[in-house]
């Protein structure tokens, strides 16, 4: 195994030195490649973070190496498993014990890819950091009003003097040529600090063209399975993780009419839509029914916590597993708060409340004008038509409808 910790090297600053987080999977490997390509100086950087992962983390470790050994560039492993169990896991845990539903990929791109790791980067004489993200990122030159001088009300003026235009550069960030694959649910967190300091190289490649680079670049990784569930987690069964560290609390499961069908093992291991894991009772049973369906489908609608009750709807299409519209907290934009905002506390959005979910026609209205220049501010999501399977703890993210991503919040 060769990638044990080396001493990182202090890079000189020439304005192409690249730190690109290579996770041992094709996308991040890509990345790198085409960053090498087009001239940078890149050094890649696997970040170990959850040791529970075994052989499999080792795995992508050496995957990454491998995959730096051939194009040629420097290659560190950084530890952040304490940072990472502190900041992403034990929020994901505190969630979940709250009853809500916590999102750990938003939580580790913001305290680990692009808060730890990028400020590491930089410390070592990175000008970008990069990752294997689908997603598109422009900058552009955002106009904005110099501000008025203390005890002037140019609302009081007649003739009010034209304000100068101010502009400052801006990034923005755009959903992925690859639809399917698009990642930008994920990264509203991010600030224009962050941003100026991204490089998305594989966010204007379909996911069949990032494989077929892949192999024209004779990566290790061309036929990599993608990995799936959270983030430097991968694919855990999350109410056994959840065990470990929240006991169970066994508790009714009522239909939204008040009948008890059934019964739950713990309120914090179940979420908004969750079909599997109910324990109902069968009604063909009840009745004496013979057949191999003894309940319809019902899905978790509601839950309260301070009754330890889950209640359920039946049918995937049921009305009680909708809803018009959304209170969010820790509002953050991408860019400045768009002038319709600014102008009269509401705009007309595209929105989605959990991934891949088709984007929404919604109006966001802030609640307090005073609050607008505040992260924390809350608003209202308001959908023109209902949406479904709407979990508080999740992001609601929205967008133009020329599919840049204006930012999110956290659903209430």
């Amino acid at each position: 195994m060769s990638t044990a910790l080396k001493k990182e090297k202090v890079y000189p600053k020439r304005g192409r030195m690249v730190f690109v987080a290579m996770s041992g999977g094709v996308d991040s490997s890509v990345a790198a490649a085409l960053l090498k390509r087009r001239g940078y100086d890149a050094v890649g950087v696997h970040m170990k973070c959850w040791s529970a992962l075994g052989d499999c983390g080792i795995q992508d470790a050496e995957d990454a190496r491998r995959v730096a050994e051939k194009l040629n560039i420097p290659f560190y492993v950084w530890n952040f498993e304490e940072e990472y169990r502190k900041r992403v896991v034990d929020y994901m845990i505190e969630g979940y014990r709250e009853g809500i539903t916590p999102n750990p990929d938003v939580m580790c791109n913001r305290e680990i890819k692009f808060g730890l790791f990028l400020e590491k980067a930089m410390r070592l004489g990175a000008d970008y950091v990069a990752t294997g993200h689908y997603v598109r990122l422009r900058r552009k030159s955002e106009i904005l009003p110099r501000a008025e001088p203390r005890g002037r009300n140019p609302k009081s003026e007649i003739n009010p003097k034209p304000q100068t235009p101010n502009p400052k550069p801006a990034y923005s960030l755009f959903q992925a040529k690859d639809q399917n694959k698009d990642q930008s649910y994920f990264l509203w967190v991010l600030t224009q600090e962050q941003l100026r300091h991204c490089l998305f190289p594989i966010g204007d490649y379909l996911k069949s063209e990032v494989r077929e680079l892949a192999r024209q670049f004779n990566l290790p990784t061309a036929e990599k399975k993608d990995s799936q569930g959270i983030c430097f987690m991968g694919k855990v069964a999350l109410a056994d993780f959840l065990r470990e560290y929240i006991p169970e609390h066994p508790g009714k499961v009522i239909t939204t009419t008040g009948e008890t069908i059934g019964e739950h093992e713990g309120i914090n291991y179940y979420t908004i839509g969750q079909r599997h894991g109910l324990n109902l009772r069968s009604k063909n049973k009840e009745l004496g029914v013979k057949g191999k369906r003894e309940t319809p489908a019902h899905y978790v609608a509601a839950k309260d916590i301070a009754t330890n009750t889950i209640v359920v709807a039946e049918g995937k299409n049921s009305l009680e597993l909708y809803k018009k519209e959304v209170l969010l907290a820790d509002i953050n934009f991408i860019t400045s708060f768009p002038s319709p905002i600014r102008a009269n506390r509401r705009r007309i959005v595209f929105a989605r409340v959990r991934y891949r979910q088709p984007l929404q026609s919604a109006a966001l209205l802030f609640l307090n004008s005073r609050e607008l220049e505040n992260k924390n501010a809350r608003a209202r999501l308001v959908f023109r038509e209902p949406v479904k399977f709407v979990a508080a703890g999740q992001s609601a993210v929205f967008y133009s409808k020329d599919g840049e991503m204006l930012g999110g919040g956290i659903i209430k």
